[in-house]
């Protein structure tokens, strides 16, 4: 039994999925097709008008060489009695006493011949059709010519038609992608959509609808952030207020517990807070010039815990000190919290990683990035309350730096911060060994 080979798929270039390519060569097609069933009508009539009026001339001339035949006087030069050069099928149709006319060559030039019988014979008339022929195939060349400038006419008019949606919706698409990444305040603005002439419009139909989700979302999004910072800034109060009241506790394991719940829940109105602002957008970053490698070390020891930290590249960079170390050591508590030690800090020039030796990221954490209240662990444990990251995202946002999360091949969450280009300087002396924080 033989084996069927696979088909072979045609992959064509990514450029001919364009509507601007399809839209080509429809009309492309669509006018060939056109231009050659015109082109073929008009040669088909032109051509039997033309044979029509060459037999009608040479029946005439046949009855008139007849008459000279009848009357013995001489026929002309354009009729004969069984020329040498008659075609076959005319002398048959004379012998059998019929007439006939047939275009033929007449010593190697078109002619239209005329025959009817004379005594048994063939009497035959030719008319030279040279001429005709010639308006024929001018006509031809005159089809083709035209039809080739009416499709090339049409073709640029058409892909400038369509030129001009495809950029409308081009722009539509550059709009939505942008409001993907988080530019809230990007518009289409079609001045289209405000005219009543085009209301059937698509593209504007389309644009209009984009701006109206856009305007809708970004309504919802700030009132989730009023109601963030309003619920943070109501919760420090009584936060306060509690705090008074558990140190009037008597010392126990009782008031060790509330305490530490105090604790977590006015970190929790702080991170919220923070989050409130980086939201609203009106962060800052104080940047000045640092040395990339005492600044992580500081920022592991500001955590109080234990991570490894291999500085294997150091550089000068611009950046934000105190927001660094917020990114860095919220990386540093997440991979404590979530993975397994070790934890490794890692600075390799502008770049730092931070690597733990867990489960990895979870999947939706890599496809979607941190989102808030949302913390979970590759394992599918649930733990913590998802700001830790959402913060570090934020902050290296204000930073100008990009934060990318990844699983490592032989296990692990990895998190990679690529800070702004080093400042030019002389080069720094690099470090013996590593420490540990």
């Amino acid at each position: 039994m033989n084996a069927r080979r696979p088909r072979t798929r045609l992959h064509l270039p990514a450029w001919t999925a364009t509507l601007y390519w399809k839209f080509a060569v429809f009309v492309l097609v669509m006018c060939c097709v056109l231009a050659t069933v015109v082109g073929v009508l008009v040669h088909v009539l032109v051509g039997r008008q033309t044979e029509s009026q060459a037999r009608t001339a040479a029946l005439s001339e046949l009855d008139s060489a007849a008459e000279s035949y009848v009357a013995g006087e001489p026929l002309g030069h354009n009729a004969a009695v069984d020329p040498a050069d008659l075609p076959a099928s005319l002398r048959t149709m004379a012998l059998r006493g019929e007439r006939g006319t047939q275009l033929a060559d007449h010593k190697g030039r078109p002619a239209m011949w005329a025959v009817a019988p004379a005594d048994g014979k063939a009497l035959a008339v030719h008319i030279d059709y040279t001429q005709r022929d010639a308006a024929i195939r001018g006509l031809d060349r005159s089809i083709v010519g035209s039809s080739a400038f009416a499709i090339a006419l049409t073709l640029v008019v058409g892909l400038f038609a369509v030129s001009r949606i495809t950029r409308r919706l081009q722009h539509t698409a550059q709009v939505a992608r942008r409001i993907s990444t988080g530019d809230l305040d990007a518009r289409v603005d079609d001045p289209r959509v405000l005219r009543p002439a085009y209301a059937q419009d698509e593209a504007a139909a389309v644009a209009a609808a984009l701006d109206a989700m856009a305007a809708t979302l970004q309504s919802k999004l700030h009132s989730e952030q009023r109601f963030t910072a309003d619920v943070a800034h109501e919760l420090r109060t009584p936060l306060t207020g509690l705090h008074v009241a558990a140190g009037l506790l008597p010392p126990g394991r009782p008031a060790e517990m509330v305490q530490d719940r105090i604790r977590t829940m006015s970190r929790l109105t702080e991170d919220l807070l923070e989050i409130s602002r980086l939201d609203a957008e009106v962060e800052q970053a104080d940047i000045e010039v640092h040395r990339l490698g005492p600044l992580a070390e500081r920022a592991v020891l500001a955590t109080g815990l234990e991570a490894e930290v291999r500085i294997t590249r150091d550089t000068r960079v611009e950046t934000d000190q105190r927001r660094l170390q917020r990114v860095l050591g919220n990386l540093v508590s997440n991979a404590h919290r979530h993975g397994r030690p070790p934890v490794v800090l890692t600075v390799d020039g502008p770049v730092i990683t931070v690597r733990d030796h867990g489960d990895g990221y979870p999947d939706q954490l890599l496809d979607h990035g941190p989102q808030r209240f949302r913390s979970q662990s590759g394992s599918g444990r649930k733990t913590g309350h998802g700001l830790g990251l959402t913060i570090a995202v934020g902050q290296a946002r204000v930073l100008g730096a990009t934060l990318r999360f990844s699983n490592a091949p032989d296990g692990g969450a990895v998190a990679e911060l690529v800070l702004s280009p080093p400042v030019p300087g002389p080069r720094l002396p690099q470090p013996t060994g590593s420490g540990d924080a």
